[in-house]
């Protein structure tokens, strides 16, 4: 569109969340149900950063990935669930242009930040399982912050990229996000400008982001399991196979429906159903993490023990005095 066709627009300067249609008589069920898993979720990872922090026997490779998962998980749900319970408590669903552009920055950055983390977690277990003779000297101390700064530093330096274009944009109408939260198709098709070029440089960057990490992780998991069946003790094979099983099966899940709504071409009929798997990695995801991941590790388990014990201790003492 022309800047003189932009003139006869009204540019708008807030959009409507339409969040999960008119739920009146579901709406205070939903909100203490997303409130109870909001707040499992932060206290769930939270204690697993302060875990890993202050526990010296948790200062390994696994445990600094696992920390710094746990960390980009509260920001995650931070970065949506709030608002989407304010929303929802007040009943009030708009929010102004630049801070919806902001949520599906900071949700790009940290979903981007994710894919490449759990690929390197996934490939610290390869090396662990598969090459243990090398392990100690590939991931050592310095590798471990390159790759994990490497993780946050390129996704938030791609969707940059994405933002700046999306700030050129001019909406002029209608104002309804036909979502629960900013992300990219939604806001997109509510602009009155060009969006080619941004439209390719956003699945250009999703692929980037989901797909590579994607085989590396699947290719990690498959060496193992190949390692894992050469395993002579039953015992020891079911042992790993329950922990990989699980690992990968989130891992799919949250890389699956990524590639379903970001990767396949938009059609109306999806809508609903792009809807619903947007809610398993922007929600259940940094939910089940902390359990899948940290909280069914023997290490974990003492660590925990320890710091309640600690805890209560210090209760007592306090009490006393």
């Amino acid at each position: 569109m022309t800047n003189t066709e932009w003139r006869n627009q009204t540019v708008i300067t807030e959009f409507i969340l339409l969040e999960f249609g008119d739920l009146q008589k579901l709406q205070f069920p939903l909100f203490l149900l997303l409130l109870v898993i909001y707040i499992v979720t932060m206290a769930g990872n939270l204690t697993i950063v302060v875990l890993v922090v202050t526990d010296q026997h948790l200062h390994t490779p696994m445990y600094f990935f696992l920390g710094n998962l746990s960390c980009l998980e509260t920001c995650y749900s931070s970065t949506i669930l709030p608002r989407l319970l304010a929303s929802l408590w007040a009943e009030d669903r708009t929010i102004s242009v630049s801070s919806c552009i902001m949520q599906f920055y900071l949700f790009g950055c940290l979903a981007g930040t994710e894919c490449f983390l759990l690929s390197i977690m996934s490939y610290d277990r390869y090396l662990a399982i598969c090459n243990p003779l090398r392990y100690a000297a590939i991931m050592n101390t310095r590798a471990c912050i390159q790759m994990a700064a490497g993780c946050w530093i390129s996704s938030f330096a791609l969707n940059s990229i994405i933002v700046y274009l999306i700030f050129q944009l001019v909406f002029c109408g209608p104002k309804e996000i036909d979502h629960f939260f900013c992300d990219f198709t939604p806001l997109i098709k509510l602009s009155c400008s060009d969006t080619d070029l941004l439209t390719l440089a956003d699945f250009s960057f999703s692929t980037i982001c989901a797909l590579p990490p994607f085989l590396l992780t699947l290719a990690s998991y498959v060496c193992i399991i190949t390692t894992i069946l050469r395993i002579p003790s039953t015992t020891g094979q079911q042992k790993a196979f329950s922990t990989c099983s699980s690992h990968l099966i989130v891992v799919t899940t949250f890389f699956g429906t990524l590639i379903i709504v970001y990767m396949v071409p938009p059609v109306n009929t999806l809508i609903d159903l792009k809807k619903i798997f947007s809610v398993f990695y922007t929600v259940l995801t940094p939910l089940v993490n902390p359990l899948i991941y940290s909280f069914r590790n023997k290490e974990v388990d003492i660590s925990l023990r320890k710091s309640v014990r600690k805890f209560v201790a210090f209760i007592r003492r306090q009490k006393n005095y």
